[in-house]
């Protein structure tokens, strides 16, 4: 039996018609299960008992199993969900303006990129998720959220949670071109990042698909400093990454958004900043500065904010868009570089 949230619209249709059903049930299927968000074949009330019946004999429908729900103080919403197998993720839902949010998906069990400053790294990598499973999240937060207006509150979303997008490219480009149907979730590729740090493998395919914009996590102005604190990441050697990137295909008014992470002591100087103008005004870009959330046990702690605002203005006086991206959710764990699917921590944290 399969998962029928994992099948695109096309293989949905094959599907239906191997069960001898006209092509025209493919859209009212695909209409329940990504428009109307139900969980049951009975919920389906335009298809006769018959199919039903015959849907139940061959597929299912699962989503993943909300564990817990923690709100932080600012309106961050963080779950944890366990999978089919039990293995355990988490994503989070970031408020907005006008009421709006925005979600951060995973896309992996834990990661195998292990760069120094993310907790997720210290999960190691289990496996990649499927459609069913990246989707399952935004199938639970708009259930959340009571989502089913015409114009939904969830309206971004960003692939910056657990795992790097591009060492599970098949799976996350068949979520992205389900995501996109207008017959179901609806979203706009405007309103959709795919964040790496930087995988050879991918990133012209990524870029050839039109189907997402694209975040680069950085977090160096330089090949050592890279080596140091992204030490897998840095096998690609930044020069040529940047090359990459010069040549990356963008639409119109379109930029390439580098995530910077600032560490104290580490990659926050002035002469940092300086470099850092370098090195990315070779591409069509901004910039998003984000200051670094201590967990526990790590080995690097948070710049002060007078480093933060010089660091800042060297990139405004250079004429780089850099934006100081506010952290929320940290008292909840759930800010950048803090997500680690752990049922026990996240309890204690409760």
């Amino acid at each position: 039996m399969v998962n029928i949230l994992d099948l695109s619209y096309e293989e949905l249709e094959e599907f239906l018609v191997g069960l001898g059903e006209k092509k025209f049930r493919t859209k009212q299927v695909w209409q329940w299960l990504w428009n109307k968000y139900v969980q049951s074949f009975d919920e389906m009330t335009n298809i006769s008992k018959t199919v039903r019946a015959r849907l139940h004999e061959e597929a299912y429908i699962r989503w993943p199993e909300v564990v817990t729900s923690q709100t932080s103080k600012d309106g961050t919403i963080k779950f944890l969900l366990k999978l089919h197998d039990g293995a355990l993720v988490e994503t989070v839902l970031i408020p907005g303006s006008k009421g709006r949010y925005s979600q951060c998906l995973s896309c992996q069990v834990g990661c195998a990129m292990a760069c120094t400053f993310c907790s997720t790294g210290t999960m190691g990598f289990k496996r990649n998720m499927t459609q069913s499973e990246i989707l399952g999240q935004v199938l639970v937060a708009r259930h959340f959220l009571n989502d089913v207006a015409e114009r939904p509150i969830l309206r971004n979303i960003v692939f910056m949670g657990m795992g790097e997008p591009l060492l599970n490219l098949e799976n996350v480009l068949k979520s992205l071109n389900t995501m996109h149907s207008t017959l179901g979730l609806a979203f706009s590729p405007r309103r959709v990042t795919v964040s790496t740090c930087g995988i050879q493998k991918g990133l012209s395919e990524l870029g050839e698909s039109g189907l997402a914009f694209l975040a680069v996590s950085l977090h160096a102005p330089n090949q050592e400093t890279r080596a140091q604190i992204m030490p897998k990441a840095a096998r690609w050697k930044l020069d040529d990454f940047m090359h990459a990137l010069k040549n990356y295909p963008l639409k119109t008014r379109e930029r390439i958004t580098y995530e910077y992470l600032l560490l104290g002591g580490v990659n926050d100087s002035v002469e940092d900043a300086r470099e850092l103008v370098k090195l990315i005004s070779q591409t069509k870009s901004k910039l998003n500065l984000i200051v670094y959330n201590p967990s526990e046990g790590d080995p690097y702690k948070a710049p002060s904010e007078e480093a933060v605002l010089k660091f800042q203005k060297v990139l405004w006086d250079k004429g780089v868009t850099a934006i100081i991206r506010q952290s929320k959710g940290a008292d909840i764990k759930a800010a950048c570089g803090q997500l680690v699917a752990d049922q026990k921590k996240t309890q204690d944290n409760c």
